[in-house]
């Protein structure tokens, strides 16, 4: 019978840490599922971020001075250079 108890106490355990695991892991909450296709003046990003690899397409989030998220295709050059910009401002 305490076996028994045993066993509930872990099985209770463990599904209290799965749920609090799941809660602190980052989700696929920000993939690209299409690119913006306007070029956007450098000036008006303030941040960016790169989509998680396990999203379908690889995107870059930008991030605007007015909280606004704009995905963007990587491997185009305009992109490219506001990433770069931005990385040589934080440093």
């Amino acid at each position: 019978m305490r076996t028994a108890y045993i066993l509930l106490l872990c099985v209770l355990g463990a599904a209290m840490l799965s749920t609090v695991t799941c809660e602190n892991s980052r989700g696929l909450d920000s993939c690209c599922f299409s690119y913006h296709l306007r070029r956007i003046k450098k000036d008006l990003v303030s941040s960016y971020f790169v989509t998680d690899n396990r999203c379908t397409k690889p995107g870059v989030v930008l991030v605007t001075k007015q909280s606004r998220r704009i995905c963007a295709d990587p491997s185009l050059s305009w992109v490219e250079g506001i990433m770069k910009d931005i990385d040589e401002k934080s440093f």
